[in-house]
């Protein structure tokens, strides 16, 4: 592995075959592509690189390499479109982007969440892949050292943000959050095999979290479409039709600690394998909400979440692979996807992947930082037309949510029990929230909750093991940093719990103007 000076010079030296004919069809179309399996709910970053594997057969090894990676950083960032415009996430890692993005879309600021949101998305995806060229080495030792217990505090860190997710009433919120573990449960414990709240047999498998997804956030909205019949949403034209760019990303610079935060927190997390983009995107909505003055206008359509979100979840892409490409673990369910296109190639990934194979290594890398720059023109370029998608007629844009919905659902495992197990939650979820309760709380411990678990388990096989749970669980400079922070987030989250948040249903004064010009 070369470091220094050596990978600056492989870097310059292999960069100019990203821009041979093919392979920069194959990167246009790879982002462009990504871009809108993105936006299409049920199709996740993994499910869609899975998808084009077979198209990669035929190609040569860096072609096929870089087709695959364009699709991967381009979903992670398409998925803010649907979460934006329909409340309805692309996949888990947009969970914390519709928090705030599909307020701004309701009073008629679809455009500018969606220009703010690529952008912010092109920031900390560079950041991300500038870390992965130029920092390999060291991050990969790094990468290494998180072990069972790590990864359990992590877990742990992330239930901490549960209840102040929801800005109505961190009772309530902690309350989703215990309901989202819950469901986690159901199934066969992976590790011991054992059989947990199988009440059909849709359950036998568990409750998948993109068919979760899609129930919990698509269903609701489908019902309150619908019941509102065939009445145009209350949008502002002007606001939906000319969003400057410019404007945008003067807002943008306006909003350095957002995005500071979120691509610091996306690119932490990026290098633990088996945590994901889902978890980056609301750690970092939630450190942003902690350290902002104005945290009760966050879930309100606050700029600075989504900013925070995206920044996060795409800064964790580059980082990500690491330890695939140095160290053959693959970091996530994509990394594992594309590990199994380098092997489909004879290409084996590891420490001397960058000697054997450099002309594939660095073309591809080099490869992802372009896509992320082609992946914002592309963005912005189809914002404003995608953020017209508010002036549907409510009746007409519910009947496409459920169609969508549908395919969704049943495309994770081709599976009608899937179906179902959407359709419940779904139906339970607009339940909750007639009672005050959020989605994003019980999504996050679903989420979590098999993390937790599976860590915590083989943490204590181990610890059995050794010198027992105590000094496994609780000693070692990373985990007690880590139970610090754990600590530190508990305690925020409760002295700030008690300020008073908005009136539910509030609106600002540009939401109501939007009403009058529509």
């Amino acid at each position: 592995m070369v470091s220094g000076v050596g990978v600056a010079v492989e870097f310059v030296q292999y960069f100019g075959g990203v821009f041979e004919p093919i392979s920069f069809l194959l990167l246009l179309g790879g982002t462009i592509g990504g871009l809108i399996l993105g936006a299409t709910p049920g199709l996740s970053p993994t499910m869609a690189v899975a998808l084009l594997i077979p198209f990669t057969f035929q190609l040569a090894p860096t072609q096929g390499l870089i087709l695959l990676g364009a699709a991967y950083t381009s979903t992670v960032a398409g998925g803010a479109v649907s979460a934006i415009l329909l409340k309805i996430p692309g996949a888990p890692a947009n969970i914390a982007t519709a928090l705030d993005g599909h307020e701004m879309a309701r009073r008629g600021e679809g455009a500018r969440a969606l220009h703010l949101s690529f952008m912010a998305s092109g920031i900390g995806g560079v950041t991300g892949v500038l870390l992965l060229i130029f920092l390999t080495p060291v991050l990969a030792q790094w990468a290494l050292a998180f072990g069972p217990p790590h990864l359990f505090w992590m877990a742990i860190l992330g239930v901490t943000v549960i209840g102040s997710l929801d800005s109505n009433s961190f009772v309530k919120g902690l309350l989703s959050g215990c309901l989202g573990l819950w469901l986690s449960m159901i199934g066969y414990d992976d590790i011991q095999g054992a059989q947990r709240f199988i009440f059909h047999d849709a359950l036998t498998g568990g409750v998948n979290i993109i068919t979760a997804l899609i129930g919990i956030f698509a269903i609701p909205q489908v019902i309150n479409m619908f019941a509102k019949g065939r009445v145009h949403r209350a949008i502002d034209a002007v606001a939906v039709d000319r969003q400057p760019i410019s404007s945008s990303a003067a807002e943008l610079t306006t909003h350095t600690k957002p995005l500071a935060i979120g691509t610091l927190v996306g690119s932490v997390i990026g290098l633990i394998p088996g945590v994901g983009g889902q978890i980056a995107g609301l750690l970092a909505y939630d450190q942003t909400k902690k350290f902002s003055r104005n945290n009760e206008s966050f879930g309100k359509g606050e700029p600075a979440g989504v900013i925070a979100a995206e920044s996060a979840n795409n800064a964790m892409v580059g980082p990500s692979l690491v330890p695939l490409l140095t160290l053959s673990i693959p970091g996530s369910p994509t990394a594992a996807v594309l590990l199994g296109g380098l092997l489909i190639h004879g290409i084996f990934p590891g420490s001397d992947l960058f000697e054997n194979h450099p002309d594939v290594a660095w073309t591809f890398i080099n490869s992802m930082l372009i896509g992320q720059v082609l992946m914002v023109f592309f963005g912005i370029w189809v914002a404003s037309y995608a953020a017209r998608v508010a002036r549907i007629p409510s009746s007409i844009m519910a009947a496409a949510v459920l169609v969508l919905a549908l395919f969704g659902a049943y495309s994770v495992q081709q599976s009608m029990g899937d179906v179902h197990v959407m359709v419940v939650l779904g139906i339970a979820m607009y339940v909750l929230e007639k009672f005050g309760f959020s989605a994003a709380p019980l999504v996050l411990g679903l989420i979590l909750g098999p993390i937790a678990e599976a860590n915590f388990i083989q943490g204590s096989m181990i610890a059995a093991a050794v010198d027992g749970p105590w000094d496994y669980f609780f000693t070692g400079s990373l985990n007690i940093a880590l139970i610090t922070l754990v600590v530190a987030s508990i305690l925020w989250s409760f002295f700030t719990s008690g300020r008073a948040a908005p009136v539910v249903g509030e609106r600002s004064e540009r939401a109501k103007s939007a009403e009058e010009v529509s």
